[in-house]
């Protein structure tokens, strides 16, 4: 398993939390998603995936749900 944290900018609430988990593990490989909110920051967004995942698929997962992935940690 592969383990991945990115940070996402935009998210302000639970409700926002769950439209980026949501939208994340529709894509291929991954297994789970773990957000540390920061309301007004960035938040922590952690994948984990069977397969090492493809920025481009990220981002494009992230931005259907309204957000902006910032980094890769």
């Amino acid at each position: 398993m592969i383990e991945t944290t990115y940070l996402v900018r935009g998210m302000t609430c639970e409700h926002c939390v769950r439209a980026v988990s949501l939208e994340l593990l529709s894509v291929s490989g991954v297994m789970s998603v773990d957000v540390s909110l920061v309301s007004g920051g960035d938040s922590g967004v952690t994948v984990v995936s069977g397969e090492p995942l493809n920025w481009d698929e990220v981002r494009a997962a992230v931005d259907e749900a309204g957000y902006e992935v910032v980094s890769e940690r």
